[in-house]
């Protein structure tokens, strides 16, 4: 499986999103690492067993052992973080706010990768599961790196059409077994 099985299993309404997966995955603004890491981080959190099975015959490959784990890692940490500083920030008691965290983080001060490629993976991830607090924290730290707006964008472009794919197959699947029930 691949970006090309991918993009032959989207319905032809999703033609967009095929022509977005070639253009991304091509991404000249990123570095190899940084694209195909963003690819990975946000097809697992797509959650889709198709996609994230296709983009890691396509990408994991592209990837060093490290760079791969790292990219996983960003997917699993952000799990947890986008959902307590979601909780954190859209709760209008003030006190969760002055509460330390309590959570195990330790992979963001030591990912195995670059720090930058690391945040941009965990940006992609918040994006993907709607982190506005996490986004801001992570957006900052890249923009202190030197990582330029086109740079952030494109990793956030990544992770809203690999969504996006995600999406549309898990509706083109529930479409499929109606349609056989009726």
């Amino acid at each position: 499986m691949s970006i090309e099985s991918l993009k032959n299993r989207l319905p032809d309404y999703a033609r967009d999103l095929k022509l977005n997966l070639s253009s991304l995955a091509a991404e000249p603004g990123l570095t190899e690492q940084q694209r195909a890491g963003t690819f990975v981080a946000s097809a697992l959190a797509s959650r889709n067993a198709e996609v994230t099975h296709a983009i890691l015959a396509e990408f994991g490959p592209r990837l060093s052992p490290e760079a791969l784990a790292a990219a996983k890692a960003a997917a699993a940490i952000m799990a947890m973080n986008n959902i307590y500083y979601r909780f954190v920030h859209l709760s209008s008691a003030s006190d969760y706010k002055t509460l330390p965290a309590k959570l195990r983080m330790n992979v963001i001060a030591k990912p195995g990768v670059e720090k930058a490629d690391f945040e941009l993976w965990s940006l992609a991830v918040s994006a993907v599961n709607g982190c506005g607090m996490c986004i801001d924290a992570h957006e900052r730290e890249l923009r202190k790196a030197g990582l330029s707006a086109e740079q952030i964008q494109a990793a956030v472009r990544i992770a809203a059409v690999v969504h996006a794919v995600a999406a549309t197959i898990e509706g083109e699947a529930v479409a499929g077994s109606q349609a056989a029930a009726a």
